[in-house]
């Protein structure tokens, strides 16, 4: 941030205590005249000395729920004449030239509706807080504006840094932010085609959003609507029994209350009526809708984001609520195909699949991923509970899945059985298919499988397996090829004479 910082007030220094607290008279309300006009030429000074003719809106905010200035909100959050309507230009990034940065600081100083950074990359900032408090910093001492300032019947005073600088570290969960990139988007479409979303809430300044019906087709108009730099939310769709969601409002207190009407338009309102006519009248057009609790702990959305620049940096500083898909997309991120991980089985279902929590996060293999060799169920190989070490496949940002092998830490014996083609073995008969069985050619329950065709002239001509041999037989055969691409083993039947053995 810039090296000279400046505290700008209508405060006497002299009316501070040793500990710097201002103890003298303090009129904390804007006078909407003389003296605030002498903060505007004194912000002036320091911007003209800067040399800056231009500043940058960071954080925007409007008046949310409650007005914690000194002065009632006025309508249009004293915005009004500087955007145009629906607050377009105001948001994180947009440049606005210095008459509409002075008009902004005066709508700031008035305490009564929008409020926001205004800075100069890292080189110059003002800052305006509580009390008509202005912070100026610079990377020059701009000496003739302190000198102005005074002149104006204010009071300079040099300060290490501003108080409202921004500061990651003030998020509630700092984390690692999470850009509405190409991986964002794709995990969005998918979570639209399985139904998990259909609502994208876009905070294009702090206490104000939009709200957007998503489907698979409009997915991609509503992106190019969206504000720069906007904070964007996901959540499941809106309810279609809007009583339900009337009745279920809570007697007191306020909630977000989503509701679509019958064009599809989609609006939210922080709501906090306990009368009955008064909260029909809320939902009296909608055909869906949702009350959302303005307590984290009971409402999360699925995942949000922050929309970067056009050229793909993500250079806004706030961030989303953390939610469970921003952690597994945090955690998604570290991993990586062939990457070894160690964690625990959770649960073995009937369909094949293995899930194992993997610090967090569950990873899933699939059965032909969990031995070189046959493998009738899971269980066979792992047990709920078990603690192993898989290698990653594939890691998929947008369904948020990860596939790992176990296998791929095994030797795989085919390459060692190779050797013996050409050999005549024993082994039991474990399965018959149209042409032929597969015989277990290994002494072991999990031994490799190859298959002799039986159908044949050789063996009556059948053409049934079932009619040659059973599942169980002891067959002598010879291994005539062993593929490892596909992995398969080819065997032929050898004719034992009575009382011989095999060769």
């Amino acid at each position: 941030m810039p090296q000279f910082v400046h505290r700008i007030t209508k405060y006497d220094p002299a009316d501070r205590d040793k500990h710097g607290r201002y103890i003298g008279d303090e009129d904390t309300s804007s006078d909407h005249g003389p003296v605030e006009s002498a903060y505007l030429q004194a912000v002036a000074a320091f911007v003209e000395e800067a040399g800056v003719d231009r500043l940058t809106i960071r954080e925007p905010e409007i008046s949310g729920y409650v007005n914690y200035g000194l002065e009632p909100p006025v309508e249009g959050h004293g915005l009004a004449g500087l955007f145009p309507p629906g607050l377009a230009g105001y948001h994180d990034g947009a440049q606005v030239p210095l008459p509409v940065g002075l008009e902004l600081v005066r709508a700031m100083l008035r305490d009564n509706g929008a409020w926001c950074r205004l800075e100069v990359d890292d080189v110059f900032t003002v800052h305006v807080g509580y009390d008509q408090y202005v912070y100026v910093g610079s990377d020059t001492p701009c000496d003739s504006a302190q000198a102005r300032t005074r002149a104006l019947g204010l009071f300079p005073e040099r300060m290490d840094a501003s108080p409202w600088a921004f500061d990651p570290e003030d998020a509630d969960e700092p984390g690692e932010q999470r850009p509405a990139d190409e991986d964002f988007w794709e995990r969005l479409r998918w979570c639209v085609i399985t139904r998990q979303a259909a609502l994208l809430q876009e905070g294009y300044v702090a206490n104000a959003s939009r709200w957007h019906r998503l489907t698979v087709d409009g997915l991609d108009e509503v992106r190019a609507r969206l504000t720069a730099r906007a904070r964007l939310t996901v959540w499941p769709d809106l309810s279609t029994d809007v009583d339900a969601v009337l009745a279920a409002l809570p007697d007191e207190g306020p909630v977000v209350l989503v509701r679509a009407d019958g064009q599809g338009v989609v609006t939210g309102m922080i709501a906090d009526y306990t009368d009955d006519r008064e909260r029909a009248e809320l939902v009296a057009d909608a055909r869906t809708a949702c009350a959302l609790s303005l307590h984290l702990d009971e409402d999360r959305p699925l995942f949000g984001a922050v929309l970067p620049d056009s050229d793909g940096v993500l250079r806004a500083r706030w961030r989303t609520e953390p939610t469970q898909g921003d952690r597994d997309w945090a955690f998604l991120k570290t991993l990586h195909a062939g990457r070894i991980c160690t964690g625990t089985v959770t649960a073995i279902p009937d369909f094949g699949v293995t899930f194992v929590d993997i610090g967090g996060f569950t990873a899933m293999i699939n059965i032909p991923e969990l031995s070189w060799r046959h493998v009738d169920h899971p269980s066979d190989v792992v047990a709920v509970g078990q603690r192993i070490s898989a290698r990653i496949l594939d890691v998929d940002m947008s369904r948020e899945r990860v596939s790992m092998s176990l296998k791929a830490l095994q030797e795989d014996p085919m390459p060692a059985f190779a050797q013996r083609v050409g050999q005549v073995v024993t082994g039991v008969v474990t399965r018959l298919v149209p042409f032929g069985a597969l015989v277990r050619v290994e002494d072991r329950p999990d031994g490799l499988e190859g298959l002799v065709h039986l159908a044949g002239p050789a063996d009556g001509d059948t053409g049934r397996p079932e009619d040659v041999v059973r599942v169980g037989d002891i067959l002598t055969v010879k291994v005539v090829a062993v593929d490892l691409s596909p992995r398969r083993i080819s065997l032929s039947r050898v004719q034992v004479p009575a009382g011989t053995g095999p060769a």
